[in-house]
């Protein structure tokens, strides 16, 4: 798991920013590392998330966009009845299982960015009332995107993991091996 991204091995625009969004997916990985379900599925504080809850959502966000960039449908359609499910493990799953999806959902996100005639091809935003109506991004803002969302998930997996343990980022990165 990434933890550094050394100038040297960005290679090019590509590399570099799978690289840093292959860094912020670790920092989410690591915080589950030698939790159980059960305790990756802690609400430690008034926030409905959880650290199990995290790595899921991340992975069908993730799957989403890249689907949605290849105008395909995303794997899983979340709608008002059932958007929360992307927060909790149900019935079938496990950390485990969600870890590895998100791999898969990884390596299919890297081999998209890597085919990809040129970032700057566009697709189209949802139609969402928090995009501008037919709105276009590039596939740079794809993988921009993809990062600010992880980075951000990657602070809250932080906070909640230190809260149910004490276990720090710094401490997880030694425990990986890193």
């Amino acid at each position: 798991m990434v933890t550094h991204v050394p100038a040297e091995e960005y290679g090019d625009e590509r590399g570099a920013l799978l690289s840093f969004l292959a860094e912020q997916r670790g920092g989410i990985r690591r915080a589950v590392l030698g939790l159980t379900d059960e305790q990756a599925s802690c609400r430690p504080s008034v926030s409905e998330l959880s650290l199990a809850g995290l790595v899921k959502h991340v992975a069908e966000v993730e799957q989403g966009w890249v689907a949605r960039a290849k105008g395909e449908a995303p794997a899983i359609e979340r709608d008002e009845s059932n958007w929360h499910e992307c927060f909790v493990l149900v019935a079938g799953e496990s950390v485990e299982s969600q870890l590895a999806y998100w791999e898969k959902v990884a390596a299919d996100t890297e081999a998209f960015i890597r085919s990809v005639p040129s970032l700057d091809d566009t697709f189209a935003l949802p139609d969402q009332p928090w995009f501008p109506p037919g709105g276009r991004v590039s596939m740079r803002w794809l993988v921009l995107h993809l990062i600010r969302e992880t980075a951000r998930h990657a602070g809250h997996a932080d906070v909640i993991r230190e809260s149910l343990d004490g276990k720090t980022a710094f401490e997880l990165v030694a425990l990986a091996g890193m």
